[in-house]
C-alpha cells in the first residue's frame, strides 16, 4: 500500500504514534488510508451540508474495509463574491485548491482519495488535484439547491440578480425586490439552474469520475448520502483495481464537452475543461469545443437561458439519460472506464429517459450545440459565447468601453447604456484583473431592464453560469497582454456573427497596428501576495487560464 511509508516498520515507529494521537487502533493503521478531501465551510450555501455528506462517505470507507482520514479546502461563493473587488478570488482559488490537495494528499501518502466538493472553482481545482496524484480517487458532489417559489413562479439566484435592473428601472416594488430576496434560495446545494457549479458536476459525472446520478440529485435529498456511501466503498474497489483518474480522463473530455452543449451548460466550462485537460496530458483546444458544438444538438432546455431546473434534469433521469440520448446519434464513446469500474457506456445503458424534458435527438431544441468560439481582429486568439436561448444570432453596434466591471455597472444604473449599445469591459482578463472577475451583476442589470437582447457585451473576463444574452467572453489576448481589445474606443462599431463565428471591430489592420504601437500596459493592481504571483504565472483564457 502507498500508505506504508507512513506506518510500515521500526522506522515509522514516531509516525504510527503520532497516528495513535489522533484515536486510531493497530487495526485501522494497517488498513488502506483513504484521504478525505472536502470542502465544508460555513460560509457558502453549496458547501454547508457537506459535513453530513463527508460524515456518509466515511462510513462507507469504513463499511469497506478502509481507514478515512478528512481534511479540508478552502471555498469561494462566486455570488458573494460578485460585483465588487472580491470576484477577483475565486479563479485564483482553484489553483490554490489544487495545490492545497496537492500537497496534504503527498504528505500522507494515501491509498486513495474521496472529493468532497461543490461551487465553481472547488470542483475543478479538486479534479486538477486528483490528475496531478493519480491514486484511485472518487468524487461525490454536494448537489443542488432546490428552487424557490414566489406566487407560483420558479425563482433562483440569476433571478435575484436581474430583478436589480428590473427595480432600477421602476418595474418592481420594494417590497417585491424583498420578496425575491426571501424566497430564491430556499436552503443548501448549488445554484439551481444549469450555472458554473452544475455544470461542472455533471461533467465530472459525465466523465466518469463520480457514480451516476452524482451531478443532479438535489443537495437535500437522501438520496445524495446514500450515493456518499457508496462512493466510499467503491473507493476501495478502486485501490484493489488500480484505477486512477488518468484511466477515466481520457476521450471521456469530448463526452464531456458533449453534454454540456447539449443542455446549455455555463462558458467556464471551457476553462475549467482545459485546465483539466492540461493536468491529464491530454491535447485540447478551443475548435475541439466548436467543432463539438456544431454537430452536437441541443436537448435540453436548462435555467438560465432556459425553464427547466436541475432538479427537473434529476427526475427526467439526469446525465446518463440525456447521455444515452446522444449516444443514440454516435455523440458520445460508450468505451472510456469509469469510477464504476465499467464503462461510461454500462452505466448509460442502465439509465431511463423519463418524460420529455430531454428531447429526443431527432426532436432537438436547436440542432447544434450551446456554445461557439468567435475568432476575427478582436479577437485573433478566441472568445466564447453561450447560445441557449439567443433568438437573434448577429448584433451590430457601437462600442461604449469601460475598463472595470463598477464602471459599467454605474452606466446601467444611470441609463447610458441604450439599445444597440456594443458594451466593452477590459483588463478583467486572467493577468488584468487580475483573475477574470464575473459579470454577472451587470449582465443580469441589462437583462431585468429589458435589454439584455438589444445590447452586446464584449468582455477579456468571463460570465457567470447564470449569464445569458449577446454575452462574449474571454476574448484572448486579453487587454493587459496587448490585446486588439486594449484599443477599441467609443463609438467604433463592432459586429458579432455567431453563424459565421465572427467578433471583429470596423478597423483596418493598420489602425489597429498604429493604436497598439501608443499602448503601454497598465501598472499591476498589485504588488505582491497571491494576486501578484497569479499575474505574473497565469496564461491566457485561450489556454485554460492555468499557471504557467
Amino acid at each position: 500500500m502507498r500508505s506504508d511509508v507512513i506506518k510500515k516498520g521500526v522506522q515509522k515507529t514516531p509516525h504510527r504514534a503520532l497516528l495513535k494521537a489522533l484515536g486510531l487502533v493497530d487495526e485501522e493503521i494497517e488498513r488502506p488510508i483513504i484521504g478525505i478531501a472536502n470542502s465544508w465551510n460555513e460560509i457558502i450555501p453549496g458547501h454547508i451540508h457537506l459535513n453530513r455528506v463527508a460524515e456518509a462517505v466515511k462510513a462507507g470507507v469504513r463499511m469497506a474495509g478502509g481507514t478515512p482520514l478528512e481534511f479540508n479546502t478552502i471555498g469561494i461563493c462566486d455570488g458573494i463574491a460578485m460585483g465588487h473587488e472580491g470576484m477577483r478570488s475565486p479563479l485564483v482559488s482553484r489553483e490554490i485548491i489544487a495545490d492545497s490537495v496537492e500537497v496534504v494528499a503527498s504528505a500522507y501518502s494515501f491509498d486513495g482519495l474521496v472529493f468532497i466538493c461543490s461551487c465553481d472553482k472547488i470542483e475543478p481545482g479538486m479534479v486538477m488535484a486528483a490528475l496531478r496524484l493519480d491514486v484511485p480517487s472518487i468524487f461525490v458532489t454536494g448537489g443542488p439547491m432546490l428552487c424557490g417559489v414566489l406566487k407560483g413562479q420558479r425563482l433562483s439566484l440569476d433571478m435575484t440578480f436581474e430583478s436589480i435592473g428590473a427595480y432600477v428601472n421602476g418595474k418592481i416594488s420594494d417590497d417585491e425586490l424583498r420578496e425575491i430576496e426571501e424566497l430564491s434560495c430556499p436552503g443548501p446545494g448549488s445554484c439551481a439552474g444549469m450555472y458554473t457549479a452544475n455544470t461542472v458536476a455533471c461533467l465530472i459525472e459525465a466523465m466518469g469520475l463520480s457514480l451516476p446520478g452524482s451531478g443532479t440529485i438535489p443537495a437535500v435529498d437522501a438520496r445524495r448520502l446514500r450515493l456518499a456511501k457508496y462512493a466510499g466503498m467503491k473507493i476501495m474497489d478502486l485501490i484493489r483495481l488500480g484505477i486512477t483518474p488518468k484511466k477515466i480522463v481520457t476521450k471521456s473530455l469530448r463526452n464531456a464537452i458533449a453534454v454540456d452543449v447539449s443542455m446549455g451548460g455555463s462558458t467556464n466550462a471551457i476553462l475549467h475543461l482545459m485546465a483539466i485537460a492540461n493536468e491529464a496530458e491530454v491535447p485540447l483546444k478551443l475548435e475541439t469545443f466548436d467543432e463539438i458544438s456544431r454537430r452536437t444538438p441541443q436537448l435540453v432546455s436548462m435555467l438560465p437561458a432556459g425553464d427547466v431546473p436541475m432538479e427537473e434534469l434529476d427526475r427526467s433521469g439526469g446525465i446518463m439519460a440525456l447521455m444515452k440520448q446522444l449516444l443514440e446519434i454516435g455523440i458520445v464513446d460508450p468505451a472510456p472506464i469509469t469510477v464504476t469500474g465499467e464503462s461510461i457506456g454500462k452505466s448509460i445503458m442502465k439509465a431511463k429517459v423519463v418524460g420529455n424534458t430531454i428531447r429526443p435527438p431527432l426532436n432537438p431544441i436547436r440542432p447544434t450545440g450551446t456554445l461557439a468560439i468567435l475568432r476575427g481582429n478582436l479577437a485573433p486568439d478566441g472568445a466564447v459565447i453561450k447560445t441557449a436561448g439567443l433568438r437573434r444570432l448577429s448584433f451590430e453596434g457601437k462600442a461604449l468601453v469601460f475598463d472595470r466591471e463598477e464602471d459599467g455597472i454605474r452606466a446601467a444604473e444611470e441609463g447610458r447604456i441604450t439599445e444597440g449599445t456594443a458594451v466593452v469591459i477590459r483588463y478583467e482578463g486572467p493577468k488584468g484583473g487580475p483573475g477574470m472577475r464575473e459579470m454577472l451583476q451587470l449582465t443580469s442589470m441589462l437583462v431585468g431592464m429589458g435589454i439584455g437582447e438589444k445590447v452586446a457585451m464584449i468582455t477579456d473576463g468571463r460570465f457567470s453560469g447564470a449569464t445569458h444574452g449577446m454575452m462574449v467572453g474571454h476574448v484572448s489576448p486579453e487587454a493587459a497582454e496587448g490585446g486588439p481589445i486594449a484599443v477599441i474606443r467609443d463609438g467604433d462599431l463592432v459586429r458579432i456573427d455567431i453563424e459565421r463565428r465572427i467578433l471583429e471591430v470596423d478597423l483596418s489592420s493598420e489602425e489597429i497596428a498604429s493604436r497598439l504601437s501608443k499602448w503601454s500596459p497598465p501598472e499591476p493592481k498589485y504588488r505582491k501576495g497571491a494576486f501578484y504571483r497569479y499575474s505574473r504565472m497565469v496564461t491566457s483564457a485561450s489556454k485554460g487560464a492555468v499557471l504557467k
